[in-house]
C-alpha cells in the first residue's frame, strides 16, 4: 500500500472513535480529542487519494438530503462536493415548495426524506435557542422512525451551522491552521486574535466566533476573544473556551480592543458578528410576528456597528502581527473595503495578499464534511479505506496510469 494512505491508517488504529458510528455531528466540543483527530485524518485521506486518482465511492446508492435555511454557497457547495464524493446523490430541500409550508410537523417531514437517506445536512443559524434544537428534532424523529420500522436505517445529520456552532467551517480552519504550521505538536502557544470587525450589514450568526473559541483552545493555543464592549457571545460557550483552555494548557482571554488581540498573533480571524442580546431580542420579534419591531432593532444595530468602522483588519494592525506575517482567516465572503463595500471587516491588500491560502481554507470544507459522514455510516473505517486503496479505482482514467507508475506497480 502507498506509504502516506498507511500512515493514515496506522494513526486511526490509534485512536478510539467507535461511538462516532450511526452517530451524528453536532457541535465540536461534544466530541472527544480522539474524535475529532479521526475528523481530520479521515479529511486528509480522502483528499489524498482524490489528488491521486483513486475513487472513494463507498455508496453505489442512497442520498443526502440538504436543508439550507440561510443563504450559503460555501457550505452548500462543499455538502454537495462531499456526498458526491463517497457515492451519494444530493437532493435539497426547498421549504417554501414542500408540505412544511403547510404546516407539516418535524417528525412527518424527517421521516418523508429521509427513506433512502443516508445523511442530513442542516444549516439553520439564524435564530438564537431554534436552530440546534431543530436539528436534534430532526434526530429524534428519525432515530424513533428506525425503531419503528419505518426507515430501515436511521440517516445521519451533519450540523452544517446552527445558532451556536458551525463545526464543518471551525474545523476545516484547523486543519488549515495544522497543515499550515506544520502539525499539532506545533501549535502549543500559538496566539488566535478571533476579533470582530465592522460590517455595513447586521444580524450575522454567531455561530464561527463561538466554535472558532470552542474548537482551537483545545489545541493549547493563546486564544483571544477581542470586541467592542456590547458585541459579546454565548455565555455558555465562553465558559467551554475557558475550561478547554484550562484543561489543554493554553489559555483564552477577552479584551475589548483589536489592536490587543493582534499584538504578537500566530493568527488572526477578524469578523463581523451581532450581539448575543440583540440575536436573542430579534428571535422574540419574529416570533412574535412584530415587524415593526424589526425594523426598529435593524436600524439599531446598523447605527451601532457604525461607531466601530475602526475595526478594521488594516495593513498597519497586520505588522504588529508576529513578525507582520500572522496566518489571516476569514469563513468567507469577506466585507472588503472598496471592493464589497466601502468600509468594512479587511483592506483589500490583505485580502488580496492572503487570497490563495483563504481558499486552501475553504478547500478542505467538503473533505471535513465526507470524513463526518463516514464516520458516521462505516463501522470498520480503516477497512473501508484499505478497500479503496486496495481496489484503487480511478476517479477518471486521464491520470491513472501516471499514478500506477509512480508508486512503482
Amino acid at each position: 500500500m502507498d506509504k502516506k494512505l498507511q500512515g493514515y491508517i496506522d494513526k486511526l488504529n490509534k485512536l478510539n472513535f467507535k461511538e462516532m458510528y450511526n452517530g451524528d455531528f453536532f457541535l465540536t466540543w461534544e466530541k472527544t480529542d480522539d474524535e475529532l483527530e479521526a475528523v481530520f485524518t479521515v479529511a486528509e485521506a480522502l483528499r489524498y487519494m482524490r489528488e491521486n486518482n483513486i475513487s472513494t465511492k463507498v455508496f453505489e446508492s442512497g442520498l443526502g438530503i440538504s436543508l439550507f435555511r440561510d443563504n450559503s454557497t460555501r457550505t452548500r457547495f462543499s455538502f454537495a462536493s462531499a456526498c458526491n464524493l463517497l457515492g451519494l446523490e444530493v437532493q435539497d430541500l426547498d421549504e417554501t415548495k414542500s408540505q412544511i409550508a403547510h404546516g407539516e410537523t418535524v417528525r412527518e417531514t424527517a421521516n418523508m426524506i429521509s427513506f433512502m437517506a443516508d445523511v442530513i445536512g442542516i444549516r439553520d443559524d439564524m435564530y438564537i435557542g431554534k436552530g440546534n434544537k431543530y436539528m436534534h428534532e430532526v434526530v429524534d424523529s428519525v432515530t424513533q422512525g428506525n425503531k419503528d420500522g419505518v426507515l430501515e436505517q436511521k440517516p445521519t445529520l451533519v450540523n452544517l451551522q446552527c445558532d451556536i456552532d458551525h463545526p464543518t467551517q471551525c474545523m476545516a480552519d484547523m486543519l488549515h491552521i495544522i497543515n499550515t504550521f506544520g502539525g499539532v505538536e506545533n501549535l502549543k502557544g500559538k496566539k488566535v486574535a478571533m476579533t470582530w470587525a465592522y460590517s455595513p450589514s447586521y444580524g450575522k450568526p454567531l455561530s464561527v466566533p463561538q466554535g472558532v473559541i470552542g474548537l482551537m483552545t483545545r489545541f493549547g493555543m493563546d486564544v483571544v476573544l477581542a470586541h467592542p464592549e456590547g458585541y459579546d457571545v454565548m455565555p455558555e460557550v465562553e465558559e467551554i473556551a475557558k475550561k478547554n483552555a484550562e484543561k489543554n494548557g493554553g489559555s483564552f482571554t477577552k479584551t475589548n480592543s483589536m489592536e490587543e488581540a493582534f499584538k504578537d498573533a500566530d493568527i488572526v480571524y477578524p469578523k463581523s458578528w451581532a450581539p448575543f442580546a440583540a440575536m436573542e431580542k430579534r428571535t422574540d420579534l419574529y416570533a412574535e410576528g412584530d415587524q415593526a419591531g424589526i425594523d426598529a432593532l435593524e436600524k439599531e444595530l446598523l447605527a451601532q456597528n457604525a461607531e466601530h468602522k475602526d475595526w478594521c483588519c488594516t495593513e498597519e494592525l497586520m505588522s504588529t502581527t508576529k513578525d507582520g506575517k500572522a496566518l489571516y482567516l476569514h469563513c468567507l465572503p469577506a466585507d472588503i473595503n472598496g471592493v464589497s463595500c466601502k468600509d468594512g471587516e479587511v483592506e483589500a491588500s490583505v485580502f488580496d495578499r492572503y487570497r490563495d491560502p483563504l481558499y486552501k481554507e475553504a478547500s478542505y470544507k467538503p473533505y471535513i464534511i465526507a470524513a463526518m459522514i463516514l464516520l458516521a455510516k462505516q463501522k470498520d473505517i480503516t477497512g473501508t479505506l484499505e478497500a479503496l486503496a486496495d481496489k484503487a479505482t480511478p476517479r477518471h482514467f486521464g491520470e491513472f496510469k501516471s499514478f500506477i507508475n509512480s508508486q512503482g506497480v
